[in-house]
């Protein structure tokens, strides 16, 4: 079976609405990003389920996790309200450099929306620091190199919004190769950990067929869990 063929991992599904674990690497779809990529989730998806799907919301390529989807316009659009009234709680697991302080706070920074769209707009990250490491990997000047993990929780839905926030607070997410630190990033590579440190974690929503919230959980893979082990954290 060609990679193309095979399915994403499934999380929450009924009948009008799914949550599967999007693996790093995979497009979500089609865009002037794609650079002749033939392979995107949503095709997968409509193969897998079957069915027409309808995508609630983005992951970058490198971002691995939760990615949400509706089997029909109505279940979409009234999920893509609650997305846009900040009814969602979206917390995201990261890895960055050195250890935040505060270890938990908001980063509020208005960002714009990417290229060609410049325009600045609010946007708000709350996070959390889970864990604290220190290994003797020498940098720069130093013998060792700090890192933390992370809950971020975006309160808006910027162009990679977490990864830009991270570096505007000088707390780079490693393995971010537009936004990142090529010295960690280089020092993880080595070890054999080549994804971006950054799992869409847990996805909390209203339901549209009754207001219920869910949760939902999506592990993060075997190269993030193997990061955690380079640097002694725990898996959250």
């Amino acid at each position: 079976m060609s990679e193309q063929n095979v399915g994403l991992p499934v999380v929450y599904a009924d009948d009008q609405l799914a949550v599967v674990n999007k693996p790093a690497g995979l497009m979500v779809h089609d865009s002037k990003l794609a650079r002749g990529e033939t392979d995107f989730a949503a095709d997968r998806l409509r193969e897998q389920f079957g069915r027409p799907i309808f995508l609630v919301h983005r992951l970058d390529r490198a971002t691995s996790g939760c990615l949400l989807l509706a089997f029909d316009r109505d279940t979409a659009s009234a999920l893509g309200r609650s997305l846009m009234a900040e009814h969602f709680r979206k917390d995201y697991l990261a890895v960055c450099r050195g250890w935040p302080e505060p270890p938990e706070g908001v980063i509020d920074h208005a960002l714009d929306g990417g290229p060609g769209k410049p325009v600045k707009k609010p946007a708000i990250t709350e996070y959390r620091t889970l864990a604290t490491t220190e290994v003797d990997w020498p940098s720069q000047q130093f013998p060792s190199s700090r890192y933390a993990l992370l809950c971020c929780s975006p309160r808006t839905g910027r162009f990679r919004q977490i990864r830009r926030h991270l570096k505007h607070v000088h707390h780079h997410l490693v393995g971010d190769t537009s936004h990142g630190d090529g010295r960690h990033n280089l020092a993880f590579r080595m070890r054999g950990v080549h994804r971006m440190l950054l799992h869409a974690w847990r996805l909390e929503f209203p339901h549209p067929a009754d207001g219920a919230r869910r949760e939902v959980v999506a592990p993060p893979d075997a190269e993030f869990g193997k990061a955690l082990a380079l640097l002694g954290l725990p898996a959250p």
